[in-house]
Order: structure tokens, then C-alpha cells, then sequence
């Protein structure tokens, strides 16, 4: 994409800063959304008689980097919008020296190189292909950025509106349509999958996928280490809608407890004193071991939908569960 910027008359300076931070940025991190389009291309190629070819598998290869590039722009955004310190193991992009503000910029132009991307290579290919996945993919960036304002709007409302129903939504729009279903639908189109009930039948399964995963990312926040989780867990000073709370104060804690997690949930800092009580506070209500049961409910359910798809292959949402299913990091 930073070839094509010369048509644009950008200086060679910020060609370089552009190439920079797309390093930064977009390359790291587990690449699990990216190798999953290539994984479920694969999958769903050979389940329904097709061969892969080379092509075809470059082609899965480069949606699977438009979604690792819309993955970098959403999380330079969200760690500016959530005052956040790191991001895997290194300083938030936000956060080195000479970025700044700057990163606003930059999220919007990972975003635009990315549709760059996506006309380059697919815009020649026959039929509906090429719109189908500017479509989704627009269609994905919404869902994502409404699911980022019920997040940020958290910051604005009183902790009693933290319920269950507020997490699935913010959770459902804001990581798992991105994370689970924008891979394996763009596979599907690949495939020459038309049929809408499909990707109904497979939306459903993977937001529910998405959901536990977030739920995942809400544990480890609290109780993995920076060193195993790759950043510093932020949820309770930034005041997050996340599972452990809206169990503990909804479901768990007493009128004392509540009360302790009104005057300082949101309003203390990592590391500090009150930070350590309200996690030992999550462990003494006996959070880990209800979350151990929901993670085995998530699975569960998950493996009574195997009957509602039938062109998308199972083993398609097997590799998916085998990266996320019990997974501390």
C-alpha cells in the first residue's frame, strides 16, 4: 500500500513514518483473526471439493492482513481513548515519543490503506466478490465502532446499568463480529458461498465464540500478569463493563461490598491499594471458579450448534476453539 502513496505527492519523510508505524502497529501480537481466514479458506476450499491453489491461498492471506490491519487501527484508537499504557509489551503507539496525537491520524490512515488493500487485489475478481467484501467489511467497522461507544459511554453512567445485557452487547459489536465472524465470512465468499441462512447458521456460532473470548480477556485483566497477558490490565481504574464485575456487583456481593465497588471502581489507579482489594475482592466471591463453569457452558453450547451449519465445515470452528478454549494469554 505505501507504494501507491507517491500518487498522493506524500514526502518520503512520511512514507517513512507511514511504514513505521505500520510496523509498530499492525505487526505483532498473536495474529490469530489473520491466520483464521487462511485457516477457514482452507478448510472450506477442501470440504467442498475445491482445489487451493496458490493464488487462492495469497488471497486468503491478504484478507487475512486487511483484518490484522483493521485490528491495528481499532487499537491505536482504543488505547488513545483509553488512556491505555501497553500493548503487547511495548508502549502504546500514542505513547512514543514524537506520536502523540498524531496516532488519530494514523488509526484513520491504517483504516484507509486497508480498503487500499482490498481494490488492489480483489477489485478485478469476478462477479460480487470484490463489493461482498468492502460490504462486509464496512458492515464489520460499524458493528466494532458502535460497540466502542456503549463501551465508552460506560465512563458516563452509573454503575447500576453495568448488567449482563450491556457486557453481551458491547462485547458482541465490539470484538466478536470483528474477531470471529469477519474471518470466516470473508472465507465463505472466497468459497462461493451464497446462501444467507449459512452465514446466519455461522455468525451465530461465532458470536458466541466471541463472547466467551471476551469474557476470557475480562478474567486474564484481573488475574494474569502484564509478562503473560502482554499489557497492564486496566478494566477497574478505566471503569470497564466487564464479566467479573457485572457478576460480583449484580449477582454476588453484599449491600457492604457494593458499596465499596461504587466509591472505587473507576476511581482508583493500577497498582493501587484500592485496585488489590477489589481483585482479591473478585477471588474471595469466588469468581475464578464461576468463570470456570462459564467457560465450560460457552463450550458446551457451542458444540450443540454443530448441527446448524452445512456447507461451512465443523472443523472450521474446531480450529478456532482450539486457539481460544483455556487459554492464559
Amino acid at each position: 500500500a505505501c507504494a501507491e502513496l507517491a500518487l498522493y505527492e506524500v514526502g518520503s519523510s512520511e512514507v517513512a513514518w507511514i511504514r513505521a508505524m505500520l510496523e509498530y502497529n499492525v505487526v505483532g501480537g498473536k495474529m490469530n483473526r489473520g491466520l483464521m481466514v487462511v485457516e477457514a479458506g482452507r478448510l472450506l476450499f477442501e470440504g467442498r471439493g475445491l482445489a487451493v491453489t496458490n493464488d487462492d491461498l495469497n488471497r486468503f492471506a491478504v484478507l487475512g492482513w486487511c483484518i490484522e490491519w483493521l485490528q491495528g487501527w481499532l487499537l491505536v484508537a482504543d488505547d488513545f481513548m483509553d488512556d491505555s499504557v501497553t500493548r503487547r509489551g511495548r508502549p502504546c503507539w500514542y505513547r512514543v515519543a514524537g506520536v502523540g496525537k498524531i496516532a488519530i491520524n494514523d488509526a484513520f490512515l491504517i483504516e484507509m490503506l486497508l480498503f487500499k488493500t482490498l481494490k488492489r487485489h480483489f477489485q478485478s475478481m469476478p462477479g460480487t466478490i470484490y463489493a461482498q467484501l468492502v460490504d462486509l467489511m464496512m458492515e464489520t467497522t460499524l458493528q466494532t465502532e458502535l460497540g466502542q461507544l456503549l463501551d465508552l459511554r460506560c465512563e458516563h453512567v452509573e454503575l447500576e446499568e453495568f448488567t449482563r445485557d450491556r457486557w453481551e452487547k458491547i462485547v458482541k459489536y465490539k470484538t466478536a463480529f470483528y474477531s470471529f465472524y469477519l474471518p470466516v465470512a470473508m472465507a465463505m465468499i472466497l468459497a462461493g458461498i451464497a446462501d444467507a441462512r449459512e452465514f446466519d447458521a455461522a455468525r451465530d456460532i461465532l458470536v458466541v465464540m466471541g463472547v466467551y473470548f471476551q469474557a476470557q480477556d475480562d478474567f486474564l485483566d484481573a488475574f494474569g500478569s502484564p509478562e503473560q497477558i502482554g499489557k497492564i490490565g486496566t478494566d477497574i481504574q478505566d471503569k470497564k463493563c466487564g464479566w467479573l464485575f457485572v457478576n460480583a456487583f449484580h449477582t454476588l456481593c453484599d449491600d457492604d461490598q457494593r458499596a465499596f465497588l461504587r466509591t472505587h471502581y473507576g476511581n482508583c489507579k493500577v497498582g493501587s491499594p484500592e485496585e488489590r482489594q477489589i481483585k482479591q475482592l473478585y477471588a474471595d466471591l469466588g469468581l475464578p471458579k464461576l468463570y470456570a463453569d462459564y467457560e465450560q457452558a460457552s463450550y458446551d453450547k457451542i458444540q450443540t450448534l454443530k448441527h446448524t451449519v452445512k456447507l461451512v465445515p465443523w472443523s472450521v470452528f474446531e480450529a478456532f476453539l482450539k486457539k481460544i478454549y483455556k487459554r492464559s494469554k
